[in-house]
């Protein structure tokens, strides 16, 4: 791209951030018509901490034909409580999640923009937004200026546009993460099956990710046990089989779930993905919130962007925060019921899983992208249970 272009050049839209969230929003926005500007901070493909795990709701939100690999289909779950009473369950279906590394995903998804029309500058660091007359200036590393109609911030959960924005969060937790190549034995004991471990700290798991001869294993707790929530992950890799290995990667992050009142829009700019708050506040998944709120920023922006008028602006941010909250912030909020009883009652919730057939079915339709944890929830006797024992 020319310098003069970078600079001086009125996008329709620009996208910041080049994960699942925002090569959504800058596909669709190009498919509509728009301009379109994707930044990254990282050169790409670059690593992201993830356990790069694809349940049925993200796979049906992929473009068609995306070349990315999966490295394994996982149609059995085994749970255990604290290490114990483990028990694997086979899915009634047949193969429920698909197992990606996310840099694979997340360069799949870009080259999709790219290809769609989207121009895509990576090694660009945003340093700060300004809302201008009519567009908005996104200030980059080395002085640069980028002039934008509309601008979509999915820059990840500690997001820069996320701060302009206004984002609150009412959840914030610690996840640390390894990955292992496992010897073909071991690959083969955990192929077709994944782990999911109810932890020792309050609303904490543990869980094991296998990709052929490399497994993704990793911990999740409540932000502010940095030493206890790293003792626990030495203590599951031990347990597993896995902590004798030079880990690939062995890195961590905070993902963090939005309060129901925090804002989505300012402006001409909204925020999508982790960058907005939107993860499921009991899984931590975020993949298929961040495909789906993308999808709704680039409608949205593309409205943003041609607005005429005051009233045309104000319809397009309207109607991005209605459907985020009448969709993707309804599941968080029948999430954080399930992350409520699971906190005080894991025990309970174990043996529902893993003891009583109809909750694992439900549960499994989830996972396979069938239902969604509201209509999970929406029976009498899961009312009951949640009011019984949170």
């Amino acid at each position: 791209m020319a310098a003069e272009r970078f600079d001086g050049h009125l996008w329709d839209v620009v996208v910041v951030g080049a994960g699942p969230a925002g090569t959504t929003a800058a596909r669709v926005a190009a498919a509509s018509g728009c301009d379109v500007l994707l930044v990254e901070r990282a050169a790409v493909p670059r690593y992201k901490t993830c356990g790069g795990g694809l349940i049925g709701c993200a796979q049906a939100s992929l473009p068609p034909g995306l070349g990315v690999t999966v490295h394994d289909e996982i149609d059995a779950v085994t749970f255990t409580l604290r290490g114990r009473r483990a028990r694997t369950l086979d899915s009634t279906a047949g193969v429920r999640l698909k197992m990606v590394f996310r840099d694979d995903l997340d360069a799949a998804l870009t080259k999709v923009a790219a290809d769609a029309g989207v121009v895509v500058r990576d090694r660009t660091t945003v340093a700060a937004l300004e809302d201008a007359a009519g567009e908005v200036v996104v200030r980059v590393g080395g002085g640069g200026r980028i002039r934008a109609r509309a601008v979509v911030g999915a820059d990840g959960s500690a997001s820069r546009v996320g701060r302009h924005v206004g984002v609150r969060c009412e959840q914030v937790d610690l996840a640390l993460e390894v990955e292992v190549v496992v010897e073909p034995r071991d690959a083969g004991k955990w192929r077709g099956r994944m782990l999911m471990e109810w932890g020792p700290l309050p609303g904490s798991f543990g869980w094991v990710f296998p990709k052929g001869d490399i497994c993704t294993a990793g911990v999740v707790a409540a932000r502010g046990q940095g030493e206890a929530t790293k003792a626990y992950l030495r203590d599951f890799l031990r347990r597993h089989g896995l902590a004798d290995r030079t880990p690939l990667h062995d890195t961590g992050h905070l993902t963090r779930c939005r309060r129901p009142d925090s804002p989505l829009t300012r402006g001409r700019t909204l925020v999508a993905g982790d960058a907005a708050g939107l993860c499921d506040p009991w899984s931590r998944e975020g993949i298929s919130f961040a495909l789906r709120s993308g999808a709704l920023a680039g409608e949205a922006a593309v409205g943003i962007a041609r607005a005429q008028h005051p009233e045309d602006l104000e319809r397009s941010r309207l109607g991005y925060t209605g459907a985020v909250r009448s969709v993707l912030e309804a599941e968080m909020l029948a999430s954080r019921q399930v992350m409520n009883l699971f906190t005080r009652r894991p025990g309970v919730l174990h043996t529902a899983l893993t003891a009583v057939p109809p909750v694992w079915r439900r549960v499994d339709s989830y996972l396979g992208g069938d239902t969604t944890i509201p209509a999970l929830l929406d029976t009498r006797a899961a009312r009951a249970a949640i009011k019984l024992f949170s």
